[in-house]
């Protein structure tokens, strides 16, 4: 009974610290991702600025 106590803990263990490592690498790619958002809305408010002077306005 204690062995197999032992063994759901440590199966249970290792899905808990996998599941922190996901959540992590998620986060990561979200942070990614909104840097990525970030440059293009730079970007595009740049050429915005440039075809806005270019027709007089």
């Amino acid at each position: 009974m204690v062995g197999d106590w032992k063994r759901q803990a440590m199966e249970g263990l290792t899905a808990m610290f996998a599941g922190k490592s996901a959540a992590q690498e998620s986060a990561k790619a979200s942070e990614a991702e909104v840097e990525k958002l970030h440059a293009k809305i730079g970007q595009l408010l740049v050429e915005r600025d440039i075809l806005a002077k270019a027709s007089g306005r």
